[in-house]
């Protein structure tokens, strides 16, 4: 019920925007704000198309996970703030290099008392929040009775620097590219804004028309994240990813873009489903272009309720040179 009134609302708000040329400009740059997973290489949904721009997105995200197995405990009630500058430069034709940079910060929040209400009327579940007090912190992950990440409240902090390389295979119909990435440890791992390791990653992208109106996007790939160097050092696997995502260009500076990515989980067996299970995202958005620049919004839902934040909200600017 939660899930189709989401959807039904968010399509019916993004039909009354007026729209006044345009073109197709790649996925929304919505990623999943898991804390747990978050330092670890997580990808964006990518166009196949090698580019020149530079945006700036920021991101809100509501995270509820207070689990514990014999071995592990996973504390987890704080809103998270996301600034994300990406930069990207084509090298000749058909490659292009990348940098993305975030700059994350936790709180306690300010959202619990409208989600319990939103609950309430949908009458659905609340993850838990009922049984902690409204807009209070806390975020620790342990092993074995023992800490790995423990966090502050309102503190801030630069999280782990991403480089990218993408290649064009071919063009026209469909148009595929191949992107690897190299993750540096530029984040507090036991502050939990990296994980203290060199992650690396390889995927295929995939870019394909529908007519003049739509375009596809699909993304397969793997992620390499070395261990997590928190105050324990804890191995992380080997994790595969895949998405796809529409963009309909129905007005012509206006596009609708839903899109969805899933991803297998980085840590060993926890016991604990929020962290075994894969994390989904549901995002549901929209662009407005005009000239070299874009302004894209979208809303991210958690269809499996694990891995995920309960919600992400996104806004980016971005200009194409």
């Amino acid at each position: 019920m939660k899930r189709i009134l989401f959807a039904i609302l968010f399509s019916g708000t993004c039909l009354l925007l007026p729209g006044t040329g345009f073109s197709f400009d790649g996925p929304l740059q919505a990623r999943n704000q898991f804390p747990l997973f978050l330092p670890l290489a997580l990808p964006f949904l990518e166009s196949a198309a090698a580019r020149d721009s530079a945006s700036v997105s920021v991101n809100h995200s509501s995270v509820y996970v207070t689990e514990y197995s014999p071995n592990w405990t996973v504390n987890m009630d704080l809103e998270l703030t996301e600034l994300a500058v990406r930069l990207k430069k084509r090298i000749g034709d058909r490659t292009e290099i990348g940098l993305d940079v975030p700059f994350l910060r936790f709180t306690e929040g300010f959202l619990d008392r409208p989600l319990e209400g939103y609950h309430d009327v949908l009458r659905a579940k609340d993850y838990g929040r009922h049984e902690r007090p409204h807009n209070e912190f806390l975020y620790e992950l342990t092993r074995n009775g023992l800490p790995i990440i423990k966090a502050e409240s309102d503190t801030s902090g630069i999280g782990d620097t991403r480089l990218t390389l993408k290649r064009e295979v071919t063009r026209g119909f469909p148009l595929v590219s191949v992107m690897g990435s190299l993750e540096f440890p530029t984040g507090d791992a036991k502050a939990g804004y990296g994980n203290g390791s060199y992650d690396g990653s390889l995927a295929v992208l995939v870019d394909i028309d529908f007519g003049k109106t739509y375009r596809g996007y699909g993304n397969a790939g793997a992620v390499f994240p070395g261990a997590l160097k928190g105050y324990q050092t804890v191995p992380m696997r080997t994790y595969y990813y895949g998405g796809f995502g529409i963009e309909a260009a129905w007005w012509d500076h206006f596009s609708i873009i839903v899109q969805t990515l899933v991803a297998s989980s980085p840590y060993p067996n926890t016991g604990i489903r929020q962290v075994d299970w894969p994390g989904m995202l549901l995002t549901f958005g929209g662009r407005y272009s005009c000239g070299p620049g874009s302004f894209e919004f979208s809303l991210s839902e958690d269809p499996d309720t694990a891995g995920a934040p309960d919600f992400i909200l996104n806004v980016t600017g971005k200009i194409n040179f």
